[in-house]
């Protein structure tokens, strides 16, 4: 075990382990090898989930806790990890002096991809993980270990963003079994250095369900809006401005109030200058582009929307 880590520990930790908070629940802690990103998703029978499983910093790691959730796996660990501590030393570190550890469920990976799930032995049935690099996966009152099974062979065969994974995974899960209770909320978060909406935080992505009939559905539904309304466009999803594009738009945005110039199609610098305007007031300000070009996937979702 890492000195440091160990030194420290006793100052991590709390004089009284917090009050317990049973979340019923199944869950997936991750690393994108390629980009670094770090994030949890997690569905649950429990209202407001993303209270109490994720943890997760840029560059660090990220944390699933639950059942009596413990939130020192995750702000304490959190630490550790950064302090160089593994996944397998944070549990050990942590739990050694909690005494409802073993009504604990906790799922870690570090920025290294090493990883470690737990499961106490008073957690109620079904309950278990699975690890593997970059991935910890976990579940408790599932209906069967077919969820962690389900979940697993998601993650590893999905292609695509982290995000992307995380969400195959659960909704894997949900449609294996997942909670014998049924569902209730849903959380999805990820962690990328700089990459929050002013660039000057890492919540790159940050979505809950609080309370829906269909919570996988709902996080689904928004992380489309998250999309739209956060990411950059795609380079090669980007084309000019011209034809009869620009001649809808043009009409449009002088019917709207943005623009008072031509409306014959040849773009110009007012044309632009207005778009830029209209799409700022619809909050596709990430997509706003001043190169006479537009994004595909805005263009349509105007076009849809101004019918």
């Amino acid at each position: 075990m890492l000195l440091c880590a160990v030194a420290l520990s006793a100052a991590l930790l709390p004089a009284e382990a917090p009050p317990p908070l049973r979340v019923a629940t199944f869950s997936i802690a991750a690393r994108d090898p390629a980009n670094g990103d770090l994030g949890v998703a997690v569905q649950s029978k429990f209202p407001n989930v993303r209270v109490a499983v994720p943890f997760a910093k840029a560059g660090v790691g990220a944390v699933a806790t639950q059942s009596f959730a413990n939130s020192d796996f995750g702000t304490k660990g959190l630490k550790l990890l950064a302090l160089g501590a593994t996944p397998e030393e944070v549990l050990t570190i942590i739990g050694r002096d909690d005494p409802d550890l073993q009504d604990r469920q906790v799922g870690i990976v570090d920025s290294k991809g090493r990883s470690a799930t737990f499961t106490g032995k008073k957690c109620f049935d079904w309950a278990g993980g699975r690890t593997g690099p970059d991935y910890a996966i976990q579940g408790n009152i599932l209906v069967s270990e077919a969820t962690v099974a389900a979940m697993e062979k998601a993650f590893l065969g999905t292609r695509g963003s982290l995000a992307d994974r995380l969400l195959a995974s659960i909704k894997a899960g949900a449609e294996a079994g997942g909670d014998k209770r049924g569902r209730q909320s849903a959380a999805l978060v990820v962690m990328r250095e700089g990459a929050s909406y002013d660039s000057k935080s890492d919540a790159y992505i940050d979505i809950s369900v609080y309370d829906a009939p269909d919570p996988i559905a709902e996080i689904f539904r928004l992380y489309e809006l998250q999309k739209v309304h956060f990411e950059r466009s795609d380079p090669t999803d980007v084309i000019p401005i011209a034809g009869e594009d620009a001649k809808y738009l043009q009409r449009l945005l002088a019917r709207k109030g943005f623009h008072k110039g031509r409306t014959d199609g040849a773009w110009d610098e007012a044309s632009t200058s207005a778009l830029a305007d209209y799409m700022g007031w619809e909050n596709y300000d990430t997509r706003i582009r001043r190169d006479g070009k537009i994004d595909r996937k805005i263009l349509k979702l105007i076009r849809l929307k101004e019918k």
